[in-house]
């Protein structure tokens, strides 16, 4: 018996995406797309994918997924102080792919994209052969010369997060251990948090102008807060991190106090999302007040030093922390 018939590509992009695109993408209906910078603006450009068993469960919600492939690259963005003006979408999809699939994961995109107006601009849609992979390559603009770059700390600067830390990594140890006994003390409250917190990243696009104006360097995290940092921090400096100082959620609290081991998977499991950044001590205070006035917690949790030594994350009687993996890896 022959299965379902599917739409083109091209009736699958007229159906499902046309709709999202913005100006100068014609509709989708060429090969290309026009974007002019603001006067007085760079363009920044980030691209990042996501794989379904890697990156995300198959059977996730497809608007979920569409948020996660949108929300980690305006991460990206939000750290180096820009704003977003665009985007290009590669989807490569299952053979099992459905229309219901695709129709769920178009509204998710739409809604993630107006939210950060941020259209489509174009892109490709093809058959992976594999699993289902989704790329973004997003656009934003800063004014000129005034990208905030990962590896221009200072030593003496003082690190900061946005948010809190941990969530979506005890989110998906969640997903993968329902039954576990750290887990029998969260309400179903708590629970949806950890689980809302691995499915949605939360891009820090209101601190961007905070970041561009204040901050000295600065990475979102992603895969994991003491691995990033490793990355951030560069050659020639280190740094001490106050383990009692990183903010972590009620949930996440709980979490850890039920399992102290838990506060190795918040501190190195990834997928937070929050914009990590470096800001002069002086600073500090008007950084703190400008974020928070946008809507966005800012915590300090450490100092930058000098040294080429791992940062030393210092439990509440100044002994280090040591970890098994300091991030999640891709390879």
């Amino acid at each position: 018996m022959a299965g379902p018939v599917r739409a083109s590509e091209e009736g699958l992009i007229a159906r499902y995406f046309a709709p999202l695109a913005g100006p100068g993408a014609d509709g989708l209906r060429d090969d290309a797309a026009t974007l002019t910078p603001s006067p007085g603006h760079d363009l920044v450009l980030t691209a990042d994918a996501i794989v379904a068993r890697i990156h995300f469960f198959p059977d996730d919600p497809p608007a979920s997924i569409a948020r996660k492939a949108l929300g980690v690259n305006l991460s990206d963005i939000a750290a180096k102080g820009a704003v977003p003006r665009g985007f290009l979408l590669t989807l490569a999809l299952p053979d099992d792919w459905t229309e219901d699939w695709l129709a769920g994961f178009s509204a998710g995109l739409g809604a993630a994209a107006a939210e950060a107006d941020c259209p489509l601009l174009g892109g490709d849609t093809v058959r992976s052969g594999g699993p289902a992979l989704i790329g973004v390559t997003l656009i934003g603009e800063v004014p000129t010369g005034a990208i905030v770059r990962r590896q221009t700390a200072r030593i003496g600067d003082r690190i900061c997060v946005t948010g809190t830390i941990g969530d979506a990594a005890l989110g998906l140890r969640l997903r993968l251990e329902p039954q576990a006994s750290w887990a029998a003390g969260l309400d179903p409250g708590l629970r949806a948090v950890l689980a809302d917190r691995y499915l949605h990243p939360r891009p820090r696009l209101a601190a961007a102008a905070a970041v561009r104006r204040h901050a000295t360097a600065a990475m979102d995290v992603s895969d994991g807060l003491a691995g990033d940092l490793a990355k951030m921090l560069g050659e020639g400096r280190s740094a001490r991190i106050d383990v009692a100082a990183v903010p972590l959620s009620e949930a996440a609290r709980r979490a850890c106090a039920a399992d102290p081991g838990l506060v190795d998977v918040a501190l190195t499991g990834g997928d937070d999302y929050e914009i990590l950044c470096t800001v002069a001590p002086g600073g500090l205070g008007a950084f703190r007040a400008e974020a928070e006035s946008a809507g966005v917690p800012l915590t300090a949790i450490g100092t930058v030093t000098a040294g080429e030594d791992p940062p030393r994350f210092e439990t509440a009687d100044g002994a280090a922390r040591a970890f098994a993996a300091g991030s999640f890896s891709h390879f």
